[in-house]
């Protein structure tokens, strides 16, 4: 929802006094109104002469334009016009003495005005045009600092609320008080985070706010109940007649955090109040700023403390269960660990901080008393072993699907009876979510007891006497830089995943049967008599699973 517009003018008066306010002044008593009586709540801001032909260039929005018809004498014809001109350019009105040099107005003039809601005033021809200048700019200037006097009071007792501690909430009161009207504040999502007023038009506020959908969206058309107008911003045009309904962005550091919507029942909410709820904005940006701030300090402990867990390093498990139980954690129960990694390729800077939301939303979705943290790669979650971890990883990632092209790929532990046993916990999940990624992609899900042959692999620490058992068994096949030799471990993977069915594997990898025939022939004289040889076979299965999980 975008903040309320003001048609700028220029200076510094951004207040001003409505077309028939100024009707009111004791200088203007005799003043009659010719045309446009539906544009009497344009507002004034400035007042205007007219003393030359060529007006139109000197205009401003929100003027009050006087004038004696002088430069109109010769010029009868472009009276038609000069309303359009002139509405079209924001003034408030016109203001003419008739007699002198312009006996009467036409009459599509006097249509004109009053189609487009443009004020045509007959003034008297006694009134100076510096007495109404004075009068109308004393009151233009004294409405201003009155509006200025109670924007700062309500900055005061706003800013004083947060510096009393106080949150959303209070800040929500202040605003519901000072312009008795029913607030909220509205989060990025449409949630509402606090609310004030009368319930029953707090309850009015809510129901308008659902029916207008994510903040995104183009405002609606008004509807005829209250309950359902649109939170549509004020227009050019409509300023000074008020609307029941206002809304201002809550923006801090660059960032849009929602929204401040009021709602009255029974006043109009004037620019005046959208002015005040544009300092509550500011306010609530402070709020908004300074909660994230204590936010990022309580999840950097509560990572570093969960590191410490998982490596190791944070004492006894008596020690781990009191902290834990600090963060709201339960680490002494039976637990699962998964390891949520973000997949290579993917813009990581933006996507890390967004992976951290959506686990820390699944967590509290499936387990109050789990404990979710992110670090510099990943996310780590533990939570109650007689959770279905996959379901809690699909709820992640679902929530994660709308921040394309990156994605993340989990790992699952074995159950972990309590503390002591995180850090090898811990271990497994990482594991299963690197080898997972391996051997099935991007966004793969792997439990470290489903990696079969992969998880004992996995378990080798000396990976260098891997890949010296892959060169010695594969010799020349071990390496990717000819294209003959890759294709020909192919040829061998299909083999031995066939239980070297000839014919299985010919047509798997679309060859002749005698193709196939003197492959195996120059394979045999490559790696020896593997299809004699069951060790040998073996040996050669085995290398090949360690090449597939090159780069673990």
């Amino acid at each position: 929802m975008e903040p309320p517009v003001r048609l700028a003018s220029t200076g510094t008066i951004i207040h001003g006094v409505s077309v028939g306010e100024v009707l009111g002044v004791s200088t203007l008593a005799e003043a009659r109104l010719i045309a446009g009586e539906s544009g009497l709540g344009r507002i004034v801001q400035r007042l205007n002469v007219m003393e030359v032909p060529d007006i139109l260039a000197w205009v401003k929005p929100h003027e009050l334009l006087l004038t004696t018809g002088y430069p109109l004498r010769n010029t009868p014809q472009s009276l038609g016009r000069l309303v359009a001109d002139l509405d079209e350019r924001g003034l408030a009105a016109l203001a003419i003495k008739l007699g002198r040099y312009v006996d009467e107005l036409p009459g599509d003039m006097v249509e004109q005005a009053d189609r487009l809601g443009f004020p045509l005033i007959l003034l008297p021809n006694d009134v100076g045009f510096d007495d109404i200048l004075n009068q109308v700019l004393t009151d233009i200037l004294n409405r201003q600092a009155a509006v200025l006097a109670r924007a700062e009071e309500a900055h005061r007792a706003l800013v004083q609320v947060v510096l009393a501690g106080g949150g959303l909430r209070e800040v929500a009161a202040e605003v519901a008080q000072l312009l008795d009207v029913s607030v909220a504040v509205v989060d990025g999502a449409g949630a509402v985070l606090a609310t004030a007023g009368p319930a029953e038009h707090v309850a009015a506020l809510r129901e308008s706010i659902s029916h207008e959908g994510p903040p995104a969206r183009a405002a609606r058309t008004p509807a005829r109940t209250p309950a359902k107008a649109a939170l549509a911003p004020a227009r050019a045009g409509t300023a000074g007649r008020g609307r029941e309904f206002a809304s201002v962005p809550v923006l801090a550091g660059g960032h849009h955090h929602g929204r401040i919507v009021a709602y009255s029942a029974s006043t109009a909410i004037r620019d005046s109040d959208v002015g005040i709820l544009e300092r509550a904005a500011t306010v609530a940006a402070l709020v908004v700023t300074r909660q994230e701030a204590v936010n990022a300090v309580e999840s950097k402990y509560r990572a570093d403390f969960l590191r410490d867990v998982l490596t190791g390093r944070a004492g006894t498990a008596e020690r781990i269960n009191g902290r834990a139980r600090a963060f709201g954690w339960d680490l002494s129960r039976p637990v699962t660990v998964l390891v949520a990694e973000l997949d290579p390729d993917g813009d990581e800077r933006s996507a890390q901080d967004r992976l951290v939301a959506c686990w820390t939303a699944a967590v509290r979705r499936h387990d109050r008393r789990g404990a979710v943290a992110g670090f510099s790669h990943e996310v780590v979650a533990v939570i109650d072993a007689a959770l279905d971890a996959a379901r809690v990883a699909k709820d992640a990632a679902a929530a994660f699907a709308d921040l394309p092209p990156a994605t993340f790929s989990t790992g699952t532990s074995r159950p972990s009876p309590g503390a002591d046993a995180l850090p090898e916990a811990y271990a497994q999940a990482l594991k299963a979510a690197r080898v997972g990624r391996q051997l099935h992609g991007p966004g793969a899900v792997a439990h470290f007891d489903q990696l079969g042959v992969y998880r004992l692999l996995s378990l080798v620490n000396d990976t260098d006497e891997l890949h010296a058992f892959v060169r010695e068994t594969l010799g020349p096949l071990a390496a990717d830089d000819d294209a003959e030799n890759a294709d020909l471990r192919r040829t061998l993977h299909v083999l031995l995943e066939t239980n070297l069915n000839v014919a299985e594997t010919a047509r798997r990898l679309h060859f002749h049967y005698n193709t196939l025939r003197y492959r195996i022939g120059k394979l045999e004289r490559m790696l020896g008599n593997f299809t004699d040889d069951p060790h040998l076979r073996l040996n050669l299965t085995l290398a090949l699973h360690v090449l597939r999980m090159r780069g673990i």
